[in-house]
Formats: C-alpha cells, structure tokens, sequence
C-alpha cells in the first residue's frame, strides 16, 4: 500500500511533521508520501502496508505501577495513551497488537509469581507476533518532585532499538515538549529489552512525581499529544527502515 499526495473525499488526514517533513495519511486508501520542505517537489512513495508494531501497557491488574501525585495510577495512564496511539497506527495501516486492551494482568489468579508471569508472556506475545517493532508505554517517578520530561530507552546492543528510540525522542520533543532536555538512553537491566528480540524500547512518557506533569498526564488531550508523539517516532522509524 503506497501513500500519495492526494485527498480524496471523506478521507482521513492527519498531519505529522517527521523529521522535517510532511506526512499526509488518508484513510479510505491507506496511502500517504512525505514531502520534505527543502525539496517540495520531491516526493518519496513509502511502503508501510505489511508493517506491525506491537504496544505494551506496563502494568496493569494488581500492579499499579507508580503511584503519582493525586494518586494517579501509572496503569491506567498508560493504557490511555496506548490506545490513543493504537488508533493512530491503525489509521495509517499499521497492523498493531497490544499485549493488554484492559486492566487485567496477563497472570492466573493460582500463579505465585504473578508479575514474572505477566512479563514472560508480554514478551512472548512480541516475540511470536512477527512485528517490526515493539514500543513499551510507562511513566517515571522520583523523589524529586521537579524532575520531568519524557525519555526512550532501548537496549545498548541495538542497534535498530537505538534507532527506534532516537526517532521516538525527538518526535516527542518536537510533538510534546520542545523544553525537554532528556534524551534516549541506552540500558541493559530491563526484562523486555533484554529478551525481546525485536527492536524494542520503553518510552517514559514523563514522571507522576511531577505534580505539574502529573496532572498533564491524566488529561485526555495531553494523552492525545502524548501517543501522537511516539507515532510519528514510529512512522519515521518504519519509513526510514
């Protein structure tokens, strides 16, 4: 499915500024270009119709995740916003699988350990469901409270993690938050990005500890702003692929 310059009625558009350029989407033929704005006249066809991109929404059931300011709990945040950016995808072609669309943890009630349960299967859901890529929604939490700001990490030995997460944050910082000073970090301690083995990251949309942030975070329309984002960072990682 080829995207191009051309708005038929009662088509979709959604406007995304990607990494200096215009990208058009319509819905009623899945189709789209990007235009740069240095050469207009330029215009790249990309494919994007057999991609899939898996979403996983830390936490969930009995674990909450951090706990914010206000008590707002860290799951239901980001399950709001991995909604919001699975309707983004979809609109686009993208195939998108979610490891939870609910409030419940992927455990049995008999299981004794049921957060090493849930993340075993939250990773083999990624693993086994042929995707291009894998993005994990969580929010941060410190003892300071001034502490802010959205951070993607990946895995240190991926490179195509790297560049996934590269793409996220500056999209994010373009989309969201052009204050931001964070920038995408490197690790090698967490559970999904060491034993996925696709390009994988885990973005921190921002911290609950932030009573300013915090309450942005819970709003519906900063949720929006938010997964709009961390999809534009995976268009421009799928496209640039």
């Amino acid at each position: 499915m080829r995207f191009r310059l051309k708005i038929l009625a009662g088509s979709l558009l959604i406007f995304a500024l990607v990494a200096g350029a215009y990208i058009l989407y319509s819905s009623s033929d899945n189709k789209s270009i990007i235009k740069g704005q240095e050469t207009a006249s330029e215009v790249e066809e990309v494919n994007i119709s057999d991609k899939t991109v898996a979403i996983d929404s830390g936490h969930g059931g009995i674990d909450p995740g951090k706990i914010g300011v206000g008590g707002i709990y860290e799951k239901n945040v980001n399950l709001a916003i991995a909604k919001k950016l699975k309707i983004l995808l979809e609109q686009s072609g993208i195939t998108v699988i979610m490891t939870r669309s609910d409030d419940n943890g992927l455990y049995d009630e008999s299981d004794t350990n049921k957060k090493a349960v849930d993340m075993k299967k939250r990773v083999s859901i990624i693993n086994e469901g042929n995707v291009n890529a894998a993005v994990s929604i969580h929010q941060n939490s410190y003892v300071s409270a001034e502490s802010k700001g959205a951070q993607v990490f990946y895995y240190k030995a991926s490179d195509e993690g790297k560049k996934l997460a590269a793409a996220i944050q500056k999209n994010m910082l373009k989309e969201v938050d052009s204050t931001n000073k964070r920038v995408e970090k490197a690790d090698s301690t967490y559970y999904m990005l060491l034993h996925t083995n696709v390009p994988t990251v885990i973005v921190e949309c921002g911290f609950l500890s932030n009573p300013d942030e915090a309450g942005r975070l819970n709003s519906e329309a900063y949720q929006q702003k938010v997964a709009y984002g961390i999809y534009c960072g995976i268009m421009e990682y799928l496209t640039d692929s």
